[in-house]
């Protein structure tokens, strides 16, 4: 078992963020979050994290309510990657990944030798092991955010939700973090907006719009002429080149949006 969302809402001044979600990702597998923009995909991963409550509705971790359990215990579960990630203390690269293992130590104690261990093997997954001293504040964007995969990947999490991860980074690293990830022995749950990397890369498929689910499913399923019409506004073309029968999608132009009931 793992994350399960069932009929999960949430409103915002009085307007519908999420409506009625459900998810539950398969085990050890990779799922993408499509939709766009406002359609409630970072909302819906802050919940899955414990971060937000839902207004109604329940998260479960392996059976349990999330609401039920120690914050330090989910943790210890579950890691996430924000789009925005910031500190205004003096850290180098390796400080912040060492962040990754509070959970697993006890208060006011050092880093011991299975920490570092975790610490040094996440920095040489994501290719940052010869920036380990480098000054945070140094880094460049794309830098910062796989610094932030790495302090993941230190927690040695079993559910790893990533939103949008590959905003920054450059088609290499795009490639290779989400390369990366899938090859992880983790159920994940990954915020995208490119299409063509979500068919590429996830098992499962999730798409929201205004707060709804409105598809799941492997990605040749899901990713239709039709629903990228319907979701995205836009007219595309998909085909299936590869012989796993994953789409690649080519967009054509934009539609004209009909008036919303």
């Amino acid at each position: 078992m793992t994350l399960s969302a069932d009929r999960v809402s949430r409103a915002a001044d009085g307007r519908p963020i999420l409506d009625r979600v459900g998810l539950t990702p398969p085990a050890g597998a990779m799922t993408g979050l499509l939709g766009p923009n406002g359609s409630g995909k970072s909302t819906l991963l802050r919940i899955l994290s414990g971060v937000l409550a839902p207004s109604s509705g329940v998260v479960t971790l392996d059976g349990h309510p999330l609401a039920d359990l120690r914050r330090r215990d989910v943790a210890r579960r579950v890691a996430v990657v924000e789009q925005q990630a910031d500190t205004l203390v003096e850290l180098t690269v390796i400080d912040v990944v060492r962040l990754g293992r509070i959970p697993h130590r006890r208060p006011w104690t050092p880093p011991g030798p299975p920490d570092e261990r975790a610490v040094r093997n996440a920095l040489q997954r994501t290719g940052l092991a010869d920036r380990a001293g480098q000054p945070w504040h140094t880094l460049s964007g794309g830098e910062r955010q796989r610094v932030h995969v790495a302090r993941a990947l230190a927690q040695e999490p079993r559910e790893l939700l990533l939103d949008e991860p590959t905003n920054h980074l450059d088609i290499q690293h795009q490639h290779d973090l989400l390369h990366l990830v899938r090859g992880l022995a983790v159920t994940a749950v990954v915020a995208l907006h490119d299409l063509n990397l979500a068919a590429m890369y996830c098992d499962h498929l999730v798409v929201l719009r205004q707060g709804r689910v409105v598809a799941t499913g492997v990605p040749r399923e899901v990713l239709t002429e039709a629903l990228i019409a319907d979701v995205y506004g836009v007219r595309a073309e998909v085909t299936h080149p590869d012989a796993d029968g994953r789409p690649h999608i080519r967009v054509l132009g934009t539609l004209e949006r009909r008036a919303e009931a």
